[in-house]
């Protein structure tokens, strides 16, 4: 199964490139679900049939659904109050009514994480569109599952639930109770669930489309897109060029705007451009026209490769690939067995490749593009010849 995301900068007209692909995917035979986050029904605008909570048929192999965030949000909360009444009781808390619940900000992304999930899980679609937030958004919303699955690892280690049979006689000796066994069940059943966002997300199969309009402000957000996307390793397909004014339609104030959009295509190498239609399109005919590139059957997975270079330098390289990358924007920290990296204004922590992590870190540097940060072997972890 193919899952593509789409995203760009807010206004790029993402929604309706998501909409105009996977109407041109349906057509071709895929069975496609294109999927959204948006509270307001955009989605159901450019394809021309409402969408809601329920899926619903857009047209012949088309599904679209928008997830509702607040009954999710309302029925999590409530499954969670059930499970910490004790611990509620205890504080003297006064519980929510679930009418009175509203999605608090995230619900809507977190929504969707699990929307993605659930769909992936059916089996029972060729294509999965995902109509993202904008940019800076989805790359948040992109880095959660591993981010939070970290933190769950933290906070409550699943080695500690060997200690059970010691609960009450802490919590006899503290004066408080200890923590309960549902909620290392829940962090278990949490980890699940990101897990498998997760491996939607790692999957061979996913790849990313970027959607922009040519211009200064586009050619900055497109920069630190792929920037971010690159950092958590996610392939990008060729960028489309959103709003592109025709030649034969630039008269009047429209020529400076044509000519910076002119500059920045040319900047933009391999970019595919989308003409401006004049309108905001809505239905078959203008997604049609469009001209929305058809889906690649295959991704190309951007791979980290180690490089053994112990014989010729005394080395292992390790390669990642951060287009866009300045030096000045980089930092490097070594945490056991992890790698912090941050470039620009993006931050993930890598787990080290297992041969590195018997290695000292001996330099790194920036060159067209990669990270090459180069691993010394310790003697004393690594394996000795005769």
């Amino acid at each position: 199964m193919r899952t593509l995301l789409i995203t760009g900068p807010g206004g790029s007209g993402r929604t309706t490139v998501a909409a105009a692909t996977a109407l041109g995917a349906a057509r071709a035979g895929l069975r496609t679900l294109v999927l959204s986050a948006d509270r307001t029904d955009t989605l159901g605008a450019a394809l021309g049939t409402a969408t809601g909570a329920v899926p619903v048929q857009a047209g012949p192999d088309l599904t679209a659904w928008r997830p509702d965030a607040t009954a999710g949000f309302r029925d999590d909360l409530t499954s969670f109050q059930g499970r910490a009444a004790t611990v509620l009781d205890l504080l003297g808390a006064v519980r929510l009514d679930p009418e009175e619940v509203t999605p608090l900000p995230g619900a809507e992304e977190l929504t969707l994480l699990r929307a993605l999930r659930d769909a992936a899980l059916t089996g029972t679609h060729d294509l999965l569109v995902v109509d993202l937030p904008p940019a800076p958004q989805a790359l948040a919303l992109l880095a959660l599952p591993e981010e939070l699955r970290r933190y769950l690892r933290r906070l409550l280690p699943p080695e500690r639930q060997a200690a059970r049979a010691l609960r009450p006689v802490l919590g006899r000796l503290a004066g408080v109770p200890m923590p309960a066994e549902w909620l290392y069940e829940t962090a278990a059943r949490w980890d699940v669930e990101l897990a498998a966002v997760e491996a939607v997300l790692a999957d061979r199969g996913t790849s990313v489309r970027l959607v922009a309009e040519p211009g200064p402000a586009g050619a900055d957000a497109v920069r630190d897109a792929r920037l971010g996307l690159a950092l958590r390793g996610l392939p990008v397909e060729p960028l489309l060029a959103n709003r592109v004014l025709p030649e034969d339609a630039v008269t009047g104030v429209l020529a400076g705007l044509h000519a910076q959009q002119q500059k920045t295509l040319g900047e933009w190498t391999g970019a595919r451009p989308l003409a401006h239609l004049g309108r905001d399109p809505r239905g078959d005919d203008d997604l049609t026209a469009l001209a929305v590139p058809a889906v690649d059957p295959a991704a190309s997975p951007v791979e980290w490769p180690v490089e053994d270079r112990i014989g010729a330098d005394g080395v292992l390289v390790w390669h990642l690939p951060l287009p866009g990358a300045v030096r000045e924007g980089l930092d490097l920290v070594r945490r056991g067995d992890e790698l912090v990296v941050t470039a620009g204004p993006f931050r993930r922590i890598v787990p080290l490749p297992s041969a590195l992590r018997r290695c000292t870190v001996a330099g790194a540097a920036l060159r067209d593009g990669e990270l090459r940060v180069r691993f010394a072997p310790d003697p004393a972890l690594w394996p000795r010849t005769r």
